[in-house]
């Protein structure tokens, strides 16, 4: 592990650092080279929780100055979340702009042929997961993130960033109460070579919507455990609370033992504690996130075969990111928002509800019984036990659809929202629906333009993946790492 300071933005500062970085650790690009930022959204609605541009830059810069003619292909690839295509991500974080100028190619990850990668380790949720081409193919692969917080998993370094080499349809799948044991799984798939993190500035607090932290600092690494251990302590967090470094220790890929890991750099690892002192975490349940506002929230266990008492990995934590997207789009979001109840998993306790309150269950696993005003209400456990969804078939719902599935069912007193997880976009498209006036991001002029083009260009993509599925059966099955022919191309 190498801990360097920076401070600022600076694209040739940055490649020095990394090219020292990689010739310390001994590790050289060859083949196909591909570097995977953290781009899970970009824009002036999310302006500390990416991977910089000019982050990026240094780093590709450094690849190609340590790896020479042994490089094939130097390539950046990402999926963004909350249902927008990776396409205005790319556009809006500036990443584009940046590949262009450096002559290095693109690969949005929905848009891509999906791979079957089998996997066997014992306690598995599945037995393949799939990935996009271009991250199943890589001979050199190179890990990107964000310093920052997170509301599911307390943190996403390196290790939780893997939730992008996965198109929607497949990432939601297991993007539950069973997060941190999806995100160890991933880990199967490929290991990073080489792993920058950008915490130059990083963003504590929550994951879409972070508050902005001077860290001033540039973290390097060959063993992702190792590296995200070594955040974890930096920011006063014992590895072994964080499940998914835990599960992934458990599986074989590093040690979270301090005193077993090599620190080197121009910056102590004490110095670097006290550089991130007041850092916050986002592991906040949902109860205690709303106090105060106009929402009231009520949490029970998620589905009784499962363990926990909370489900740390889906819809109550995506609608603390909810929230949070529209209070940055619109300031006075909190006093829009009518006085409201949601609820989430088996909760068993009243729900005072007065007359025009509206009472939202969120999620499959929702299961209640009682009195809503003056009336017997019993809202059924729907969830569907993970052995019966096949990621095969399982299929993707656009924002499109999203759109007109929200408008449909926020004019009842007692609203059922369905899935697994209810995703940000969903949420954010109820509130907006339930709230008075509250602004909707999707709806943006400024953006429906970006938008747009990004949307019909995704889709014309997948359609191409289509035509060339044929082609694909007909070479016969993929070697590399164990993978199959890949599956219909991109998420439908």
């Amino acid at each position: 592990m190498i801990i360097r300071d920076c401070r600022e933005y600076d694209a040739e500062k940055i490649r020095t650092i990394i090219r020292e970085g990689l010739e310390e650790l001994g590790v050289k690009p060859f083949g196909r080279t591909l570097v995977k930022p953290n781009l899970v959204a970009a824009g002036p609605l999310f302006p500390y929780a990416y991977t910089r541009p000019e982050f990026g830059e240094g780093v590709l810069q450094a690849l190609r100055d340590v790896g020479g003619t042994s490089i094939t292909e130097l390539a950046a690839g990402e999926r963004c979340g909350i249902t927008v295509p990776t396409r205005v991500a790319m556009r809006e974080s500036g990443w584009d702009t940046m590949l262009e100028k450096i002559d290095v190619k693109r690969y949005c990850f929905e848009e891509e042929q999906q791979v079957e990668i089998p996997i066997n380790h014992e306690g598995r949720l599945r037995d393949y997961l799939f990935t996009p081409e271009p991250v199943a193919r890589a001979d050199f692969f190179v890990n990107c993130p964000k310093f920052k917080a997170h509301p599911w998993t307390t943190v996403t370094f390196s290790l939780k960033a893997y939730i992008g080499i996965q198109d929607d349809r497949h990432r939601l799948i297991d993007h539950d109460h069973k997060l941190n044991e999806k995100i160890a799984d991933l880990q199967h798939i490929v290991q990073p070579q080489f792993i920058a993190i950008d915490a130059i500035t990083a963003g504590e607090g929550r994951m879409l919507t972070p508050l902005p932290f001077p860290l001033g600092l540039i973290i390097m690494g060959n063993s992702q455990v190792a590296f995200d251990s070594v955040c974890c302590s930096i920011i006063g967090v014992d590895p072994m609370t964080v499940d998914h470094i835990r599960l992934a220790s458990e599986h074989g890929f590093g040690s979270t033992d301090l005193a077993g890991i090599k620190v080197t750099g121009d910056v102590t690892l004490e110095e670097a504690r006290k550089r991130a002192d007041g850092f916050k975490v986002g592991l906040i349940r949902v109860e205690k996130y709303f106090e105060g506002t106009n929402i009231t929230a009520y949490a029970g266990p998620p589905p009784d075969s499962e363990a926990g008492d909370y489900c740390w990995g889906g819809c109550p934590g995506a609608i603390e990111e909810a929230i949070e997207i529209l209070r940055v789009f619109d300031k006075d979001t909190d006093r829009k928002m009518p006085r409201m109840h949601v609820v989430f998993g088996k909760y068993a306790g009243a729900i005072p509800a007065k007359p025009g309150e509206k009472v939202v269950f969120i999620g499959d696993c929702a299961d209640w019984k009682g009195d809503l005003h003056g009336k017997l209400v019993k809202i059924e456990n729907v969830y569907k036990d993970r052995s019966t969804l096949d990621p095969h078939t399982i299929k993707g719902e656009d924002i499109f659809a999203k759109l007109a599935s929200a408008q449909g069912k926020m004019n009842k007193d007692v609203i059922r929202l369905e899935g697994c997880p209810v995703s940000v976009a969903e949420q954010v498209l109820a509130l907006v629906n339930i709230s008075d006036g509250v602004k909707n991001p999707y709806l943006d002029r400024e953006n429906m333009v970006t938008f747009g083009r990004a949307y019909l260009g995704w889709k014309t993509r997948v359609a191409l993946n289509r035509l060339q599925r044929k082609r694909y059966q007909q070479n016969g099955a993929y070697a590399h790492r164990g993978a199959a022919a890949p599956e219909l191309g991109g998420s439908s």
